[in-house]
């Protein structure tokens, strides 16, 4: 994925898996560049490696005004801290730690609902996670591109079909089409 113009903060989000998850969990209501800036920016501020254990061990105070911190990673700040923080718990307590909730999943089905199942996770943003799995990582049980649909075809309409500048644009264009005619990204 390359989704920011900035090529550390791209390998971050490819590369660590909690990265990812925060990337998306940021990703409402602000920029998409701008959310998956944000675990790069955290990492910085917190002068820690971005691993599930080692966020939730912060007091959750010190962890807000990290997130708060001008430029506030999201509009929402105190809002966004208390999700990534109880993704991270979850992570703890439900996964061992590891962030990469997709290892071992066997079906399409299973993975979005190991998805859905994370703090700040609804529906739809579950379905693009899947699909960003599936196009971006190469993580593809049997059915995931059915778990994810529409998110999964190709029609440029969400961060799963990022790969680029032009692409960036391609899906901006989409949306912007999109809203125009009354509609939203899954139709």
């Amino acid at each position: 994925m390359a989704v920011t113009g900035d090529e550390a903060a791209d390998r971050l989000v490819n590369a660590n898996p909690l990265a990812l998850l925060m990337a998306m969990l940021l990703d409402q209501q602000i920029t998409m560049e701008w959310a998956f800036m944000g675990p790069h920016r955290l990492r910085e501020r917190l002068g820690v490696e971005l691993a599930p254990a080692a966020v939730a061990a912060l007091d959750p105070e010190d962890f807000a005004a990290a997130v708060a911190a001008r430029p506030a990673l999201h509009r929402f700040p105190a809002a966004m801290a208390d999700r990534i923080l109880r993704l991270c718990h979850h992570l703890v307590d439900r996964y061992d730690g590891d962030a990469a909730v997709w290892t071992g999943a066997s079906t399409g089905a299973e993975l979005l609902g190991r998805i859905r199942d994370l703090p700040g996770y609804g529906d739809e943003k579950a379905k693009i996670l899947v699909a960003v799995l599936g196009k971006r990582f190469e993580v593809r049980p049997d059915g995931w591109e059915a778990a994810s649909a529409p998110f999964s075809d190709g029609q440029p309409r969400t961060v799963a079909d990022i790969d680029g500048p032009e692409a960036l644009s391609r899906v901006r264009a989409w949306k912007k089409a999109q809203k125009a005619k009354g509609r939203a990204k899954d139709q």
